[in-house]
């Protein structure tokens, strides 16, 4: 590292945000923070590789930094919650690690500027292996407190803030974190669950369902929101745009449960009928169907992305 790596962290330091909730932040072994009296706090991680979630040599380090950063951003939206802080650990290339590392904080520091997310410490470390960066944001709860994927009930109506499928066109790179939407809503309407599409609205749905109790969910396959990527990705796999819709992940949308009373008075208000596009209900028998064209309604086994899947 031609820099060093106290040169870096000095680099970093100079450049990056804090906030009035820091009381000392990159300098010493820990950053020091105040958490808002009355509110809980929400701790999320994700780690990205080189190989696996982005190719660097394709998507450059000022992409991988902003992606990083707003698949956190993504979970705390999935909450309901109030990002805050964030930590940075990185495993960087020994070619090119300054301009890597630059351009990482670069892509970082769009994400954090637009929501206020002080940047408080982290580890940098070199070798001869790919990109590795893993990165923990923390949040808080507002008043209403967090949402949970627990909260589903037969009945309640499932709607997804955005169109689906398509994402390995690139989209997958500039992640658009709910946050706004999320809180937005909160404040005006019980939400009975939540979650990001990160896997896939059928993997991610699943999730709820699970926590939920063991329930179940009727998709309506004409109602599922699809993003025109899809059409830039069907052209050499054979798939259909349904399936990539429900199973191809890293959409960052939010999957949203209500009761159907507060859906059916927020699906006509011009700020929330754009972003609760209406997809089906939950049911009480466990398992997930698609109501197709035909409308047979026929069950659905097929799941998103899996990191433990090759």
């Amino acid at each position: 590292m031609a820099q060093g790596e106290f040169a870096l962290i000095d680099w970093i330091k100079v450049r990056s945000r804090q906030g009035a909730h820091v009381l000392r932040g990159i300098g010493d072994d820990c950053a020091v923070i105040r958490p808002t009296p009355g509110r809980d706090m929400l701790v999320t991680t994700d780690m990205l590789m080189d190989g696996r979630h982005f190719h660097l040599h394709q998507a450059g380090p000022e992409a991988v930094g902003y992606k990083a950063l707003g698949v956190n951003l993504s979970d705390i939206a999935a909450m309901a919650g109030v990002p805050k802080s964030a930590t940075v650990a990185v495993a960087l290339p020994r070619e090119n690690t300054e301009a890597i590392a630059h351009g990482l904080h670069t892509g970082m520091m769009r994400l954090a500027s637009e929501y206020e997310v002080a940047l408080i410490g982290g580890d940098t470390n070199a070798w001869d292996g790919p990109l590795v960066i893993s990165i923990t944001v923390l949040g808080e709860t507002t008043e209403s407190g967090p949402v949970l994927r627990s909260g589903a009930r037969p009945g309640d109506v499932i709607c997804v803030t955005g169109p689906l499928g398509g994402s390995l066109a690139g989209r997958h790179l500039n992640p658009l974190p709910r946050i706004r939407e999320a809180l937005t809503l909160h404040s005006v309407t019980p939400i009975q669950a939540m979650i990001d599409i990160s896997d896939g609205l059928a993997s991610d749905l699943g999730h709820i369902l699970e926590e939920s109790g063991n329930l179940g969910a009727l998709i309506e396959e004409s109602r599922i929101p699809i993003h025109s990527d899809v059409q830039l990705v069907m052209r050499n796999d054979g798939v259909s745009r349904w399936d990539h819709a429900l199973t191809d992940g890293e959409d960052f949308e939010l999957c949203v449960i209500l009761d159907p009373t507060d859906y059916q008075r927020l699906a006509g208000d011009p700020t929330f009928g754009p972003i609760l596009i209406q997809v089906g209900r939950i049911e009480s028998e466990p398992g997930l169907r698609l109501r197709q064209s035909d409308r047979v309604v026929r069950p659905y086994h097929a799941r998103g992305f899996n990191h433990l899947c090759v």
